[in-house]
C-alpha cells in the first residue's frame, strides 16, 4: 500500500507539472519523491518510538528502531506515525528545494494537491491488516475485527452492546463490533480531501494555499474521527477533562482528547498561520508558465535547463 500511495503521489506531481509547464524536470521529480519517501518513512518511524511506546525498549536500544526482526522472526517496521513522517517528508522537501532552489510554495503545493488520494491507500492497509479499529458500536456500520480486545459478557455495558447488535452471548467474554475508522479516514482524509485540493488546484488564490488548506483538512477530518477510532491502549487520553470512567473503547466525552487530537490541533493551528503569513508575501501571487514551442529533443533539453536557470533566478 505504501507503494501504491508513493506511486499516485508521483503520478498526480507530474501531471500537474505539465499543467502548469513547470520548470521541473523528471530527474527534478524523481529526487523530490527519492529524499520526501525516505524522510518521510524516517519521520514517521522516529516520531512513533518518541510519542507512542511507553517503554523504554528503544531507549536502552535505540538500533532496533530500524530493525525489522523480532525474536528471529521479520516483523516489519511496526508503529509508524502519520504526524511523523509529515514532519520528516516536510523537512525532506524544505532540504530539496534549498539544494535545488526552487520555491517551497509552489512544489509544496504540487505535493499536498496529491498526497491524499495515496493516503488513501495507507488507511486501506490499516483496514486489511485489521488495526488501528475504531470503538464499539451497535450501529449498521459496525464490524467484527479478530484482534480486538474482547469484553466480559458480565459487564452490563457488554450486555447491553450485544443485544443492540444481534449477537448471541455464548462464552465468558465476547468480541463486539467496532466503527471500521480506517474506512473512514481513507474517505474523508483522503479522497474527499484529494477531491477539494484537486478542483482548487487551478484556483487557488496565493502560492503555498495548497500546503495550508491540505494541513488544515486534514487536521479537520482527523481530529473529529478520532471520537470513533479507539485511543491507544498503553496511553489513553492525553488530556481527559471529563472523568466518566467509561472504558476507552466506548465514547467518553467531546472534552477528552487523544494524542492524535492533540497533534492535529496544533496542525491546524499552524494551518492557518501558514495561510495568513503565505498569502502576505510580496510574491504571493500565482506564478504562470506559458508553454514553450516545440522543438527537436536536443532544444527542449537546453530549453528545460534555460527555463529553470532563469527561473531560479527569478525566485532568489
Amino acid at each position: 500500500m505504501y507503494l501504491i500511495a508513493f506511486g499516485i503521489a508521483y503520478v498526480l506531481v507530474r501531471r500537474q507539472v505539465k499543467e502548469q509547464n513547470y520548470p521541473l524536470s523528471e530527474d527534478d521529480v524523481s529526487g523530490l519523491f527519492f529524499w520526501g519517501i525516505l524522510g518521510l518513512l524516517v519521520g514517521a518511524r522516529v516520531f512513533s518510538t518518541l510519542v507512542y511506546e511507553t517503554d523504554d525498549t528503544y531507549i536502552r536500544a535505540p538500533w532496533l528502531i530500524f530493525w525489522p526482526f523480532r525474536d528471529g522472526r521479520f516483523t516489519g517496521l511496526q508503529g509508524m506515525s502519520y504526524h511523523g513522517g509529515l514532519i520528516g517528508c516536510l523537512l525532506a522537501v524544505i532540504l530539496f528545494c534549498k539544494k535545488r532552489r526552487f520555491p517551497l510554495r509552489d512544489i509544496g503545493d504540487m505535493v499536498a494537491t496529491a498526497i491524499p488520494l495515496g493516503y488513501t491507500f495507507g488507511r486501506l492497509g490499516n483496514f486489511i491488516n485489521a488495526e488501528l479499529y475504531g470503538r464499539v458500536t451497535s450501529g449498521p456500520l459496525g464490524m467484527i475485527f479478530p484482534g480486538a480486545e474482547r469484553f466480559s459478557t458480565r459487564l452490563a455495558w457488554v450486555r447491553e452492546v450485544a443485544a443492540k447488535a444481534g449477537i448471541a452471548l455464548e462464552g465468558v467474554d465476547v468480541n463486539l463490533p467496532r466503527h471500521p475508522s480506517q474506512l473512514y479516514e481513507a474517505l474523508f482524509e483522503g479522497i474527499v480531501l484529494w477531491a477539494i485540493l484537486w478542483l482548487l488546484r487551478k484556483k487557488k488564490p496565493f502560492r503555498g494555499f495548497a500546503m495550508g488548506a491540505y494541513f488544515l483538512g486534514y487536521g479537520f477530518f482527523r481530529f473529529f474521527i478520532e471520537y470513533l477510532r479507539t485511543p491507544d491502549e498503553d496511553i489513553g487520553y492525553r488530556i481527559e477533562l471529563v472523568k466518566t470512567n467509561v472504558p476507552p473503547a466506548l465514547f467518553s466525552s467531546f472534552f477528552n482528547f487523544s494524542t492524535g487530537q492533540i497533534l492535529c490541533f496544533l496542525m491546524m493551528a499552524g494551518s492557518l498561520l501558514w495561510l495568513w503569513a503565505a498569502s502576505r508575501m510580496g510574491d504571493a501571487a500565482p506564478l504562470v508558465f506559458e508553454a514553450e514551442p516545440e522543438n527537436n529533443e536536443e532544444d527542449e533539453r537546453r530549453s528545460g535547463r534555460n527555463s529553470r536557470r532563469n527561473m531560479r533566478k527569478k525566485l532568489r
